[in-house]
């Protein structure tokens, strides 16, 4: 009978041994599962190695600034975006192995403005002609009808 008892509790203790390290293992394929779901979703930056520089015209306020901006950026190997509203230009600083510069310009089309490439440079040469690098935003954004002709709807008729 002893002997029943001393197995009884031996198997016991074996059980709650092994409950333990299921429920470790379980945990520790639980925390695996939730960081490969993250790293799946975050989006690895691309590196410029080329910038185009759009002839855009139709904008008119730090609104069409950030619809271009959110457009561009949405697209696969692009680096950076600037808007400069009133000189009607923009910069994308892209990977060119990823996308060319006439899919830039069908995207800023597509936003309802007129496009087209004026130039494509090297990050250098763009950082030559303007003594800084893609991404360093000089042109400061402006809010809805602070721009030239009223803002927005200021080129329509009265």
């Amino acid at each position: 009978m002893r002997l029943h008892v001393s197995l009884t509790k031996e198997i016991d203790r074996g059980i709650v041994v092994n409950a333990k390290r299921i429920s470790t293992i379980l945990l520790i394929i639980a925390t695996i599962t939730v960081l490969a779901v993250l790293a799946l979703r975050v989006r690895i930056a691309a590196t410029a190695d080329s910038v185009a520089v759009l002839k855009t015209t139709g904008m008119t306020c730090g609104s069409c600034s950030s619809k271009i901006t959110k457009a561009l950026e949405s697209l696969k190997g692009v680096a950076g975006t600037e808007v400069d509203v009133e000189g009607g230009w923009v910069v994308v600083g892209y990977d060119t192995q990823s996308v060319k510069p006439e899919v830039l310009v069908e995207k800023v089309t597509g936003t309802g403005f007129s496009s087209n490439v004026h130039v494509v440079l090297t990050p250098e040469k763009f950082k030559q002609i303007t003594g800084r690098t893609i991404g360093q935003k000089v042109v400061p954004s402006r809010g809805c009808c602070g721009g030239k002709n009223g803002g927005c709807g200021g080129n329509k008729p009265s």
